[in-house]
């Protein structure tokens, strides 16, 4: 059987929710035309269909459409039941479900995202890009926040891992996430409607409508509410000893037009909505000693408020030989964030950290706004062959255009620097439990970025294939920005904040792969690649361009007004097979990296000035397994496995914040500084940097895998479904440093629960879902603040959640 035979004989069910999906997909828009046809090749070969065996799923890896088991890469799916089963509502949940794939939570409301332990190490700097890039249906979403947002009317969740150096360029070295949501189908009227309720007085209800209009045109609309109370409470805030954090109240919508004229041309509009207005994440500091891991002795309510539209156009022309694709966004992101920085009240701050931190005396740190406001639009053509013949192959270019301004203020007491300034009388947010600005930011960065690729696929004989691909990648920071901080030169009257020019950086590389893959027989396969990938630099914070020991007394290290572009070369061999008559898959691979010019967060010798450096040379390598047999016509086990070991490779001073600022109080430069003693209290500052050889690579468990068993068949008039899933993930170091204690985030275990059954033809459906039947305290992330005062805090995976659903679709 033939590659193109392969990919003809995908599931038609698959496809069809995969049809028009911008832009990686556009090549799917003829399928549900042709289902007929589809749903005999699929049963002729054996993919699913009334054989009884494993269905195909269709992934957009690399732009083009291929079946999973013939993609010459690792790349997982996670099918929308799978997400329901699992009760995942955001991209946190997916820990656990794909081999080395981590989403750490961290101050100010980011996801960090790592692949085999590749991805942001960056928190709270919005101008830096990730590791791991993130895409709503192949839209690049700019501003790591927006990854809040809930799953809207989700089809399926790809992760491709590895470095993609050729269709997704920069921001890819670890890897691309790419939410694929459901498009309109014409000629079909369909909806579906669910509700579920369950403890923390939580409610989760969405509905989706597909309405034809004519023989040509379809309208797909859909909405989702979901809300819970309080995971954790403050237990120190004025007048509410039980101020919820860690709870939900999320709105989302889609609406999606596609005019379909003829079978060669389709044109879809879309639209995604959200809305979260909820407290802060619980992050408990590690210090609290309250020993229940959902109370939190702080005193700060923290608000977490996110908005994110998206708009999308795709139009496609099948000329016949080549298809031309055509796919326009526009996205906007308003974040209001506020937070506890210290994480503690104010007597236990001042006791616990009083010589200790370099700030000693201070008895609150608060974080009272972090405002962005994000507003991006990208523009990418391309052309593809068809997927008939020995030689497929598609080139493209890209347009990228980003703003992102920042607001933020930091208020701490007891400083002794005199910086009474309060905010302007027309800012919203000023708060009676702050009352001394000790740090504030207004900046407003602006990226620009291009970028053309081309990538081909020639079959040397009917069972060896050799893919090849390049991209150029030009990435161009601007902007302005001013800080007022206690070791600033910024005036707290007239103006608060004045923005000038700051410097500007731009980057140009040139990426790709090579593949090699050979079909052992129809149903097995293995495959070798080589590639490169890269994350641009970008421009420090004000504060950093302006204080930086590099500028002022030249020191050696410390954080540069601008920061290098990180490259990673990976080496990765593979097989994906299939046995017992299609009904067992087996996935393997395993991999080496060579990173060079890691960018991570480190402290400056200057007070305020944390940013963005350039790390040493690293090497990561691992394996990988994913197993799926469906063992009978009613039982199915799934599994997978992640194994990891990194470490950093080449020499590298680097300044830990903690260090630094146990380094300048043993020197007895304790409290804010003026500049009669700043050069001392640096030089204290500097002579705590550690080398980081040797050490391993943060986010990156050794180990990680999940387990899971399900049962499905007739029962009376309808059928049921039972699963059971276990996950575990391993220990990791949270940052660089590798400080004991400090970075060591401990590994955690959690077992799922789901049962459903649904009526025979009726349309309706009832299930229920238990998460985290145990209820366990995992640790989903442990988190260093290095913009405040240096807290460390842990945040935890949801407790035990049991819900239960009604559902109808027709």
């Amino acid at each position: 059987m033939t590659r193109t035979r392969l990919m003809k004989s995908t599931g038609v069910s698959v496809l069809a929710l995969l049809a028009a999906t911008c832009p990686a997909h556009a090549w799917a828009d003829e399928a549900a035309a042709s289902g007929e046809a589809e749903a005999a090749d699929a049963a002729a070969d054996g993919a699913g269909g009334s054989g009884g065996g494993l269905q195909e799923i269709v992934v957009s890896a690399e732009r083009t459409n291929v079946t999973l088991q013939k993609a010459s890469l690792s790349v997982s799916a996670v099918t929308d039941d799978t997400l329901k089963k699992a009760n995942i509502t955001e991209i946190t949940g997916l820990n656990g479900s794909v081999p080395g794939l981590v989403i750490a939570k961290s101050g100010g409301g980011e996801r960090n995202i790592s692949i085999r332990g590749i991805g942001t190490a960056t928190p709270e700097n919005p101008n830096t890009q990730p590791g791991v890039s993130f895409h709503i249906d192949g839209v690049y979403i700019f501003n790591s926040i927006a990854a809040n947002a809930a799953f809207i009317d989700v089809s399926q969740v790809e992760v491709l891992r590895g470095p993609q150096g050729t269709m997704y360029g920069q921001g890819s070295t670890g890897g691309t996430i790419n939410v694929v949501s459901k498009q309109p189908e014409p000629g079909v009227l369909t909806g579906s409607a669910n509700v579920g309720y369950g403890n923390y007085n939580l409610l989760k209800a969405d509905a989706a409508l597909n309405v034809p209009i004519g023989e040509t045109i379809a309208v797909r609309g859909a909405v989702q509410r979901y809300r819970h109370d309080g995971y954790a409470k403050a237990t120190s805030v004025a007048g509410d000893s039980g101020y919820e954090l860690d709870n939900a109240n999320d709105w989302g919508g889609k609406l999606a037009v596609k005019w379909q004229p003829s079978d060669r041309v389709s044109v879809l509009l879309s639209t995604i909505q959200y809305k979260g207005d909820a407290n802060a994440t619980a992050q408990k500091n590690i210090l609290d000693p309250d020993p229940d891991p959902r109370r939190l002795t702080q005193d700060y309510p923290g608000k977490t408020y996110i908005r994110t539209q998206l708009y999308y156009g795709v139009v496609k022309f099948d000329m016949g030989a080549v298809t031309f694709n055509s796919i326009t966004s526009y996205q906007k992101l308003h974040s209001k964030l506020s937070w506890d920085s210290d994480g503690l009240n104010t007597d236990l701050f001042y006791a616990l950290t009083e010589g200790i931190q370099a700030g000693t005396g201070v008895r609150y740190d608060h974080t009272a706004l972090w405002e962005q406001n994000t507003t991006s639009w990208t523009q990418e053509y391309n052309l593809a062959s068809s997927n008939d013949g020995p030689f497929r192959w598609i080139v493209g270019a890209v347009y990228l255009h980003s703003k992102n301004q920042s607001y933020i203020n930091e208020y701490r007491s007891g400083m002794g620097d005199g910086l009474d300034a309060p905010l302007p009388d027309n800012a919203a947010y000023n708060d009676p439990l702050v009352s001394r600005l000790t740090y504030a930011e207004l900046s407003s960065i602006t990226r620009e970025a291009y970028a053309g690729y081309a990538q081909g696929s020639y079959e040397l004989t009917d069972k060896l294939t050799v893919t090849a691909g390049i991209r150029y990648n030009h990435d161009k920071y601007s902007g302005v920005s001013d800080s007022l901080s206690g070791g600033s030169t910024s005036s707290t009257s007239g103006a608060f904040l004045q923005p000038t020019p700051g410097a500007g950086t731009t980057t140009q590389r040139m990426t790709g792969k090579f593949a090699l893959d050979y079909d052992l027989t129809p149903e097995n396969m293995v495959y070798a690649s080589f590639t490169r990938g890269f994350k641009p630099g970008g421009i420090n914070s004000s504060a950093a361009q302006g204080n930086s020991s590099f500028t002022i007394f030249g020191f050696e290290n410390g954080t540069k007004p601008t920061f290098k572009p990180e490259t990673l070369d990976s080496i990765e061999v593979g097989s994906k097979n299939r046995f017992l008559n299609n009904t067992l898959q087996i996935n393997a691979s395993a991999f080496y990296y060579f990173y060079k010019d890691l960018q991570f967060l480190e402290d400056d010798a200057i007070l305020y000035s944390e940013g963005i450096s350039n790390g040493p040379k690293a090497e990561v390598y691992g394996a990988e397994l994913e197993m799926d047999w469906k063992a009978t016509s009613h039982l199915r086990f799934e599994g997978s496995l992640s194994l990891l070991h990194s470490k950093f490779t080449g020499d590298y001073l680097a300044l830990d914040p903690t260090a630094a600022d146990a380094a300048q109080a043993a020197a007895g430069y304790a409290g804010n500084l003026f500049y009669t003693n700043f050069f001392g209290a640096s030089l204290a500052r500097e002579g705590a940097r550690v080398n980081i050889k040797g050490n391993k690579l943060p986010q990156m468990p050794t180990v990680q895998g999940s387990a899971a068993v399900s049962w499905t068949g007739q029962v009376g008039p309808g059928e049921f479904t039972a699963r059971a899933q276990y996950i575990y993930r391993g220990k990791f170091n949270s940052r660089a440093f590798a400080v004991p204690v400090q970075d060591d985030t401990p590994d955690y275990s959690q077992v799922n629960l789901f049962a459903s059954y649904a009526l025979g033809d009726s349309g309706l459906s009832v299930s229920a879902t238990v998460t985290n039947l145990f209820n366990k305290d995992g640790v989903n992330s442990r988190f260093t603040d290095p913009y405040g005062s240096g807290q460390v805090s842990d945040t935890y995976i949801p407790p035990r959640q049991a819900i239960f659903s009604v559902g109808y679709a027709f």
